[in-house]
């Protein structure tokens, strides 16, 4: 993600104008959560240059976020890190779940998926719909782990009551 070797003063270039960004100078970065993600992670020398990306992404509600880059050493040191993590082992020997992977028995709690539980779509137009504000991606892993503790709860409530079946009362006075 850095820039070529050549200009070692300089720790990304602008993502319209090619410009260097030095490291430890400030530069602009979109609020688009899309435009921040490891992959894009797009940084911009000047608000005219994030103002020119702004078209050509649709964005609809963005602006710019002033940020400052980080310096040689912090650079270097998260470079040889993510170097470090790569070179691991896996964790696990098992395959990748899929989203639509049956469930792990009970007793096995590491193998049970991670996968997302809300609709996104709908949750972002229920949240756009009520306040009119954005919702960050983000936002779905956390309410997914709330869904999850509920489900266990609710669980253990059934199992409480001899029952094989999760029913809706089982979700009565939970917090």
């Amino acid at each position: 993600m850095g820039v070529a070797s050549e200009d070692a003063s300089a720790w990304k270039r602008c993502s319209t104008c090619k410009k260097p960004i030095a490291f430890g100078r400030d530069y602009f970065r979109c609020s688009v959560s899309t435009c921040s993600r490891k992959g894009t992670d797009f940084a911009f020398c000047s608000v005219s240059c994030w103002d020119a990306h702004v078209p050509v992404l649709r964005h609809r509600d963005a602006w710019a976020e002033e940020a400052l880059a980080p310096t040689a050493a912090e650079w270097q040191a998260r470079q040889s890190a993510a170097v470090e993590r790569s070179a691991e082992p896996p964790r696990s020997s098992m395959p990748p779940v899929s989203r639509r992977a049956a469930p792990a028995p009970s007793g096995a709690a590491e193998a049970l998926p991670r996968d997302v539980l809300i609709v996104i779509s709908k949750l972002k137009a229920y949240v756009r719909a009520r306040s009119g504000m954005n919702t960050s991606d983000a936002v779905v892993d956390v309410l997914s782990d709330r869904v999850r503790e509920l489900c266990d709860q609710a669980i253990d409530q059934a199992r409480t009551h001899g029952r094989r079946t999760l029913l809706d009362r089982d979700f009565d006075g939970l917090p």
